[in-house]
């Protein structure tokens, strides 16, 4: 009776189970066990960021033609009118920005043809006849297009933060759209917290350098890791692996769902694609960034209760064993010792109930 090895096994599933359900209360889910065990021990956390650390609701900030000496208001509108009309069919943030900010100006909007869009360089297009370019440097380069004259332009955006999107007709570079997008509210001191945590934490994106740097300054991240193809990120992820070792990385988006899953622990932020949350291991229900930070909680409270439950389990063992086997404890006190332990274990994995996982930023906005 006194050798049963219940309170043994009860002392890790009890606290995995108590964990799970305060996660879920908190709008963290976690699949399994294992995921809760990884995160705690996670070095670097690497957040994709549209959609993940900004708001994912990207707007049209300038629209800059390529005469910036002779700008006019047809001039303006003419560059609009073809990026948002090749952008028509585009599914991406960017794209939808420049579409809405057309429509909200009252331009009437051609239907493109022979529309393609390019992952992480940009779309093109036929509208009215003529093969529209919407994009990155590089793409309009690999048409030999040159966006020398808008280089200037580009270069004070981009240290703005914003997205600089050329735009050109027929081999002809026509100007430029600037968007931006807005971080989230709880981006920077979910950050700091993490990083107070002894997490290190990066920002993926397909940005170039210098917009990704400018955002990655406002947010406190000094791994950068820019100008990412869709197709990059799993290799970026495994590569981070072999650097660091244990990798985390946050995304939402249908292209993230490769390094969600290389991951090893993928959080997907619950507001966004079902693909992405199948991908995952955690989902944040809530599509702040506090959840991250009540997951690496959670998963160190956890496994600091199911150390204590160890610890108690062996300790019983240990004492109670030997005092059976020299005929010092009567049958009757070993059933209740035996009872006593289960329940110790189970009792102490209860009290992480009442441990707050809440993050520092959010308890001092409450105080």
């Amino acid at each position: 009776v006194i050798a049963c090895p219940c309170a043994l096994g009860l002392a890790t599933p009890t606290a995995l189970m108590v964990g799970s359900g305060m996660g879920a209360q908190n709008g963290v889910l976690i699949r399994s066990g294992e995921a809760i065990q990884t995160l705690k021990d996670v070095k670097i956390i690497v957040f994709d960021k549209t959609g993940t650390l900004t708001k994912g609701k990207p707007e049209v900030t300038d629209v800059v033609t390529r005469d910036a000496s002779s700008v006019t208001a047809h001039a303006l509108r003419i560059t609009l009118y073809f990026a948002a009309s090749a952008e028509r069919g585009s599914e991406h943030p960017l794209g939808r920005a420049v579409v809405e900010k057309a429509q909200e100006l009252g331009i009437e909007l051609a239907e493109p043809q022979e529309f393609e869009a390019l992952r992480g360089r940009g779309v093109k297009a036929m509208v009215d006849g003529k093969r529209v370019l919407v994009g990155s440097r590089r793409f309009l380069e690999s048409y030999g297009i040159d966006p020398s004259p808008l280089e200037e332009e580009m270069k004070r955006q981009e240290e703005e933060g914003r997205t600089a999107m050329l735009v050109a007709a027929d081999g002809q570079l026509l100007g430029l759209i600037a968007v931006a997008d807005t971080l989230k509210d709880d981006a920077v001191p979910a950050i700091r917290e993490l990083e107070a945590m002894g997490i290190r934490t990066a920002m993926l994106t397909g940005d170039n350098r210098r917009t990704a740097q400018a955002i990655a300054r406002k947010l406190g991240i000094t791994h950068v890791l820019a100008e990412v193809l869709p197709e990059e990120k799993l290799a970026e992820i495994r590569r981070l692996q072999e650097e660091h070792g244990l990798v985390a990385f946050v995304g939402d988006g249908i292209n993230d769902a490769p390094a969600l899953k290389q991951a090893n622990v993928g959080i997907a932020i619950g507001t966004g694609t079902d693909i992405a949350i199948e991908a995952s291991d955690v989902t944040l229900v809530k599509g702040d960034l506090s959840g991250v930070v009540k997951a690496v909680k959670l998963s160190r409270a956890t496994f600091a209760k199911i150390k204590q439950n160890l610890f108690w389990a062996f300790f019983y063992n240990v004492v109670m064993i030997p005092l059976a086997v020299l005929g010092m404890m009567h049958p009757l006190l070993a059933e209740i010792a035996m009872a006593t332990s289960s329940v110790t274990v189970v009792s102490n994995a209860n009290l992480l109930k009442r441990v707050d996982i809440g993050p520092e930023y959010e308890r001092k906005r409450g105080g």
